[in-house]
């Protein structure tokens, strides 16, 4: 068996780097100026590694029946983790991959292959113009994985943003987003606020201990007009190596508190994450 060695390429946004895992054969951890950002197995496209991974799947997974086709818009690309999933779960799925790094999506290009038969489309673009421009009605799941070095793009959390979002879901849709924060939560509960001005449902994903404050970490918000399972969301969140819960209802009513909805001329950045949040040792 032929060795794999690390890749390091400076790309457009950053130092990107692809580091082999020593205990799967044909599995890889990307960084970008050494924040995680991405983990492929290319013989297991099914194995989401990192725990935010997980629970974007697992909503994935319940957003139709088992096996449908869909139509997903991916904001972010990284090393394409879910569109890798998502073609492997849901064959004939039709995806379109938004990254703004285009020596990102070469280097990924470059040394993980997409499969020859997944219908993925890359784009180069910020995902927000993009988006503004994407048809009316034209997705069945939008998942929004930005992060600009390892904090959200501040043009990524107004209400004007979540209003283009709505507007290229169709009806029973399902908006999906990967956030990071800690107490007190001002972003975190900012970004409910923004998605509960135009969205019925909104579910939070996250371990206790970051729901709780005790420190940084992901949390996965999903946005929707329709109900979503969230017994079963609970259910396969709970059974993770790192289990997590599930808010909805009067329980995100609550989390949210008195936070209001973030228009483009006050709209921030996600927080900086303390030092060693995210990095590799």
């Amino acid at each position: 068996m032929t060795e794999s060695l690390p890749v390091s390429r400076t790309t457009d946004f950053g130092v990107a780097k692809l580091m082999p895992d020593v205990d799967r054969e044909r599995a890889w951890l990307l960084t970008v100026d050494g924040a995680p950002q991405s983990y492929v197995d290319l013989d297991e496209p099914t194995h989401l590694e990192f725990e935010y991974a997980r629970r974007l799947g697992h909503v994935l997974d319940l957003a139709a029946e088992d096996g449908r086709p869909l139509d997903v818009l991916h904001l972010g690309g990284g090393a394409l983790t879910l569109p890798r999933y998502l073609a492997a779960t849901r064959p004939g799925s039709r995806q379109d991959v938004v990254e703004a790094d285009r020596g990102l999506l070469d280097l990924v290009a470059e040394h993980l292959p997409l499969p020859p038969d997944a219908a993925i489309t890359l784009h180069t673009a910020d995902a927000r113009a993009w988006l503004e421009a994407a048809p009316d009605d034209s997705a069945d799941v939008l998942v929004a994985d930005v992060f600009g070095g390892s904090r959200v793009p501040a043009h990524l959390t107004s209400l004007a943003y979540a209003r283009e979002a709505e507007r290229v879901l169709r009806a029973d849709g399902v908006y999906l987003a990967n956030l990071a924060d800690t107490a007190p939560f001002a972003f975190l509960r900012s970004q409910l606020a923004t998605f509960a001005a135009l969205f019925e449902e909104l579910v939070l994903v996250a371990e206790p201990a970051v729901l709780r404050g005790r420190r940084f970490g992901n949390a996965v918000l999903v946005a929707a007009h329709r109900p979503f399972d969230t017994a079963a969301l609970a259910r396969r969140t709970a059974a993770d190596a790192f289990p997590a819960r599930v808010e909805h209802g009067l329980g995100v009513r609550r989390f949210t508190g008195d936070a209001r909805p973030v228009t483009d001329e006050d709209a921030v950045p996600s927080p900086v994450p303390p030092e060693g949040a995210f990095g590799i040792g």
